[in-house]
């Protein structure tokens, strides 16, 4: 059972030093084209009743809402664990149905799905030559499928990973419950990445965010599937937490980008999934990212986010 980290401490230009950034290959059209490429028409991510796309800006607050918020760090800031440079971010790449599939080794194959993969041996890595996470996220446009790695790498020109997942983007089926993914809640990374296509060019993100807590609850509220907390402490708040921008927030200062993030926040909400620091935000590694897009999102206090009434929560299975 993998915890995979994320969102160190941040020096950098809305992203963080050390591991998690991301490299790109070149843009050779027989391997995919990297991030900031558009998915297309034909290819949506999740059917629209899926809960990454599902509008809870109404729905009711959790009773435990103030103490999981507490438990993050209600004065630590929001931090967009992106931008322009190589190294932050979360690099993607997309492919065609024709791309050759390889075969995969993992160190987690008990809650992998096997390969093999249709990933390029040139497909960016997160944190690339670093000690970091070493995510890979590869989607098919023509067949509307996902395909993420983590702790991947190329060895004898064929990809090892310490674990994998396959989603297929027109269902909303989930993993078993107590099987991780490429992150640590077994959910989907790629769909919960602020996106430049959408929130800088589209001006609009039209789904929820993923984010990272520095304490969980070893325990998952679905569609999470995997528990990586060290504590059973009720005040913690578990894996696939929503959490939701309150209405209370005046975000009409906002504007471009920080606005298309934060209206998101509010009508979609982030779910909690991965470890790493309280508030850090994924999105992609694209070198159009300014500081203007987003610098005015770490004002953002943890006060400002309510969580939203969690129906069950689930204990790893034995």
């Amino acid at each position: 059972m993998v915890a995979c980290s994320g969102g160190g401490e941040s020096s950098g230009p809305g992203g963080k030093d050390g591991p998690g950034g991301g490299q790109r290959p070149p843009n050779d059209t027989t391997s995919g084209i990297p991030s900031g490429g558009v998915l297309g028409p034909g290819c949506k991510v999740f059917p629209p009743d899926n809960p990454w796309n599902k509008d809870i800006s109404n729905a009711e607050v959790d009773p435990n809402s103030d103490r999981y918020i507490d438990a993050l760090g209600k004065d630590k800031k929001v931090h967009p664990d992106f931008g322009a440079e190589p190294q932050y971010g979360m690099p993607y790449i997309l492919i065609s149905g024709a791309q050759p599939r390889l075969g995969v080794t993992f160190e987690q194959h008990r809650e992998s799905d096997p390969g093999p993969y249709p990933i390029p041996l040139n497909a960016p890595v997160e944190g690339a030559g670093e000690a970091g996470d070493r995510h890979v996220l590869a989607v098919d446009r023509d067949q509307c499928m996902l395909y993420e790695l983590y702790s991947a790498e190329v060895k004898d020109g064929a990809w090892t990973a310490y674990s994998g997942a396959v989603f297929d983007l027109k269902t909303n089926k989930l993993r078993p419950d107590g099987w991780t993914s490429a992150d640590a809640a077994g959910l989907p990374i790629f769909p919960g990445l602020v996106r430049y296509e959408e929130a800088a060019t589209n001006g609009e993100i039209k789904h929820a965010l993923r984010f990272t807590g520095a304490k969980t609850q070893n325990a998952f509220v679905r569609p999470a599937t995997h528990a990586s907390g060290s504590t059973t402490d009720l005040n913690v708040p578990p894996m696939g937490a929503r959490f939701r921008l309150k209405k209370t927030f005046d975000i009409s200062k906002f504007t471009g980008v920080p606005k298309a993030v934060l209206t998101a926040l509010a009508r979609y909400g982030m779910f909690l999934a991965d470890k790493g620091s309280s508030w850090y935000i994924s999105g992609e590694s694209n070198p159009q990212w300014t500081s203007k897009d987003l610098e005015p999102l770490k004002t953002i206090p943890g006060s400002a986010f309510e969580v939203v009434k969690i129906d069950e929560i689930v204990k790893n299975p034995e």
